[in-house]
């Protein structure tokens, strides 16, 4: 049997066809659960390219447009982040909490860090074999490096015994533990404790409210109880010196002893459907500029990147005996193959103008500024949204492609 991925490569899809696959799947989701699925996902690709596709305070505003209207009282949240800010990830569940009277999260690919904090505010996680979450110490700027603060903190605390007990320290130590300052030692501390703290309150509120009886005893679970796992699974994934590392994935086999986590795999239907939404986000990804994904009901919503080899240009008066119409020439090599494209666009004229005045345009590029390569076998797709905006900022005037 063919896999999912080159069952989806043979299609040779574009990335419209992608996203209306995917909203087709979502539909799919929603019909077999009876839930409604929101998904969130950001390109790790990219993000190792330079990208910032962490997760942010714009996703909450982002995610609180989308979704603020919405009469659903229950929503499944399809995560995928390398993680990023704790904040954020309190005010999108903060949100979610007053929004939704049942919030879970959908785990098929990595929601790491802060994705994991976020994760851990829901009434339950569901995880595919391929899915996974990661420690939730936070990661601190230290002068021009990013580290983990809970290994800040533990050589911090080992130079401070070491020096108690010998009395001195060698003479690199001594240079480093001299340029820490108090003020940077209370704000590892205190991001260490706000993840805690934030996964503790949730858990005891929502993860294990309806744990009511031991499982080997089948003793009554009382709230001290609840309050005192709640801070034992929070202590346990925030020392991720029990990980090994901070970027670990943490599968269903290393969190079954921690959570309780329901297994995707172990319901054949929607295994398939959630393997085939992972699978086109990839897709979706790797075809595109699209680093961020928002997919709900009928909305959908992409964030792109800029494309850094197409020189913004400087516009020529083009000759019209009725009109006077500066054009402008977009020189983009597409990313994927390589292939050039000049593009054509023209200020303060409408679509409608270019028509009537039968202007030259590119042909690739489809509604809504979207250029797709026509090279054989490429079929890579370019928001030109980005460079649009680029030209009309710095230009102050709107510009129009086709």
């Amino acid at each position: 049997m063919a896999s999912i991925l080159s069952e989806y490569i043979l299609k040779r899809w574009g990335v419209l066809e992608l996203k209306a696959e995917l909203k087709n799947l979502i539909n799919q989701y929603n019909t077999l659960t009876k839930r409604n699925l929101f998904v969130y996902a950001a390109d790790f690709n990219k993000g190792r390219r330079g990208i910032d596709v962490s997760l942010m305070q714009d996703d909450f505003y982002t995610i609180q447009d989308i979704l603020r209207e919405s009469d659903k009282k229950q929503i499944d949240v399809y995560l995928e982040t390398p993680g990023g800010s704790g904040e954020a990830a309190e005010e999108i569940a903060k949100f979610l909490r007053k929004k939704f009277t049942e919030i879970n999260f959908v785990i098929a690919g990595e929601a790491k860090s802060a994705g994991t904090i976020l994760a851990l505010s829901g009434d339950s996680i569901y995880m595919c074999e391929t899915g996974s979450l990661g420690p939730i110490d936070a990661q601190i700027q230290i002068g021009r490096s990013v580290v983990s603060a809970h290994d800040y903190k533990a050589w911090i605390d080992e130079k401070r015994n070491e020096a108690t007990k010998t009395g001195k320290l060698n003479p690199f130590d001594a240079i480093m533990v001299a340029q820490i300052s108090p003020g940077e030692i209370y704000g590892v501390v205190n991001s260490l404790e706000f993840a805690k703290d934030l996964v503790k309150g949730w858990l005891e509120k929502y993860k294990f409210k309806d744990w009511t009886e031991t499982q080997t005893t089948h003793k009554k679970v009382t709230a001290e109880m609840r309050k005192k796992r709640a801070e034992e699974v929070a202590d346990k994934l925030c020392d991720h010196m029990s990980w090994r590392t901070h970027g670990r994935s943490l599968k269903i086999e290393d969190l079954k002893d921690v959570l309780s986590i329901e297994n995707i795999d172990d319901n054949l239907p929607l295994a398939g459907i959630v393997y085939r939404i992972k699978t086109i986000i990839r897709l979706i990804f790797d075809t595109s500029t699209d680093y961020k994904l928002y997919f709900w009901e009928d909305f959908q919503m992409a964030r792109t990147a800029a494309m850094a080899n197409a020189n913004l240009p400087t516009p020529m008066p083009i000759s019209n005996k009725n009109h006077s119409i500066e054009q402008v020439f977009l020189n983009i090599r597409c990313p994927k193959c390589g292939k050039k494209y000049e593009i054509p666009g023209y200020f303060d004229i409408t679509s409608e103008k270019i028509k009537q005045l039968k202007l030259p345009i590119n042909n690739k590029i489809h509604d809504n500024d979207v250029l797709v390569c026509d090279n054989l076998g490429c079929n890579f797709t370019i928001d030109l949204k980005s460079i649009k905006n680029q030209i009309e900022t710095q230009s102050k005037r709107k510009i129009t492609f086709k």
